[in-house]
C-alpha cells in the first residue's frame, strides 16, 4: 500500500512539473500576441501613409500620387533605419489584410451600369489592351531574361489599372512583399512619365478631344494618370477617358479569377503552392454593385474613395518596408525594361487602332 501511495505521489509530482513547464512555455506566446506592438505597427504604416499623402499635394509630386510617395518613404526608412522588427505583425497586417480591405472599398469607384450600357465598345479595346500589355511584357521579359513573376505583375499593372491591379493579383499569384512593392513603385513611376508625355503630345496629335480621351483611357496605367492626361483636353475627353479606364477596372474581375484558376491548376500539377480563392474580389464585386445600384450619396462615395486610397497607401508602406535597395537594381531593371516596352507598344497600337 505504501509503495502504491509513493508511486501515485511521484506521478502527481510529474504531472505538476509538466503543467508548470507548459505554463512557462505559454507565457512568451502570450507576449508575442501582445496587442501593443501589433497596434503600433499598424499606426506606423498609417503615419508614413499620411506623410506620403501630404507630400503628394506638393508641386511636382502631385503627378506621382500618394501610393508612390508613401512607398518611397517606406523604402527610404527601411534602408536608413532598418526594418522595425518589433512592429512586424502590425506591418504585415497592413501589407496583407488592410490591402484586401482597401481593394474591396475600391469597388465603390466602379460604376458597372455605366460600363455595361455606355462602354461596351470600349470594353473590346480594353480587353485588347490587357492582352497586349501582358503578352508584350512577358515576351520581352523572356527575351531579355527578366524575372518572370515580377514581369507578370508589371504586365497586369500596365494592362489593367496600375498599382490597384498589382495589389489585387499579388495574393493570387503568391508574390512576396518585395516583388509587390517593387511592382507598384515601377508602374506608378512609368505611368507618371507616360502621363506627362501624353499631355505634351496632345497639341501635336491629329486627335479630337474625345479620341484623345479614349486613347488615354485604354492605354495609360492608373485612373489618376488618365484623369491627369485627359482633363486638359476638356470635360468630354475626361469623361470618355474615365469610361474607357473603368472598363479595364471591370475586366480585372474575370482576369483575377482566370489567374486564380491557373494557379490552382499549377498547384494540382505539383507546383509548390496554389492560390486560395480570392474572396476579397467577391467583396470588390459586391461593393461595385452597391455603389452602382444603391442610392448612396455622392459625398459618401467620395469619402469612401478617399479612405480606400489612403488605406492602399498604408498597405504600400507595409510592402515597401520589405524592399532592400541592394536587391532593387538586380531584380527591377529587366522587368522595368519589359514593362516600358509593353507600355510603348500599347500606346502606339491603341493610337493607330483608334484611327479605324
Amino acid at each position: 500500500m505504501l509503495q502504491q501511495e509513493r508511486e501515485t505521489s511521484l506521478r502527481n509530482q510529474d504531472v505538476l512539473r509538466q503543467v508548470r513547464k507548459e505554463v512557462s512555455f505559454s507565457a512568451p506566446d502570450a507576449e508575442q500576441t501582445n496587442w501593443g506592438p501589433f497596434t503600433l505597427g499598424i499606426l506606423f504604416t498609417l503615419t508614413i501613409a499620411a506623410a506620403g499623402t501630404a507630400l503628394a499635394y506638393l508641386p511636382g509630386l502631385n503627378h506621382v500620387g500618394a501610393m508612390l510617395t508613401s512607398i518611397l518613404l517606406a523604402v527610404v526608412y527601411r534602408n536608413i533605419k532598418g526594418y522595425p522588427v518589433s512592429l512586424r505583425e502590425g506591418i504585415r497586417f497592413s501589407g496583407h489584410k488592410i490591402l484586401r480591405f482597401a481593394i474591396i472599398l475600391y469597388g465603390f469607384k466602379l460604376n458597372i451600369d455605366v460600363v455595361l450600357h455606355k462602354g461596351m465598345t470600349l470594353l473590346l479595346y480594353d480587353a485588347l489592351s490587357i492582352v497586349l500589355a501582358i503578352g508584350v511584357t512577358m515576351l520581352v521579359a523572356r527575351l531579355i531574361g527578366a524575372e518572370k513573376q515580377l514581369s507578370l505583375l508589371l504586365g497586369i499593372g500596365t494592362g489593367v489599372c496600375g498599382a490597384a491591379a498589382i495589389a489585387a493579383v499579388a495574393p493570387i499569384l503568391n508574390t512576396d512583399d518585395e516583388e509587390t512593392a517593387i511592382g507598384v513603385g515601377i508602374v506608378a513611376l512609368v505611368g507618371t512619365v507616360f502621363t506627362l508625355t501624353y499631355t505634351f503630345l496632345r497639341g501635336y496629335l491629329p486627335l479630337s478631344p474625345v479620341e484623345y480621351g479614349v486613347w488615354s483611357g485604354v492605354s495609360l496605367h492608373e485612373i489618376a494618370h488618365v484623369a491627369a492626361a485627359a482633363a486638359p483636353a476638356g470635360t468630354e475627353a475626361l469623361a470618355e477617358g474615365l469610361l474607357a479606364k473603368l472598363g479595364r477596372v471591370f475586366l480585372m474581375l474575370p482576369l483575377s479569377f482566370i489567374l486564380a484558376s491557373w494557379m490552382r491548376r499549377k498547384g494540382n500539377a505539383g507546383v509548390k503552392q496554389s492560390a486560395p480563392f480570392p474572396w476579397f474580389l467577391v467583396g470588390f464585386m459586391l461593393t461595385s454593385l452597391m455603389g452602382t445600384y444603391l442610392p448612396i450619396p455622392q459625398t459618401v462615395l467620395n469619402a469612401i474613395s478617399t479612405i480606400a486610397s489612403f488605406l492602399l497607401a498604408a498597405a504600400m508602406v507595409g510592402l515597401g518596408l520589405n524592399v532592400h535597395l541592394a536587391n532593387l537594381k538586380k531584380r527591377a531593371l529587366r522587368p522595368l525594361t519589359a514593362m516600358f516596352a509593353a507600355s510603348l507598344v500599347l500606346s502606339v497600337v491603341s493610337y493607330f487602332t483608334l484611327q479605324f
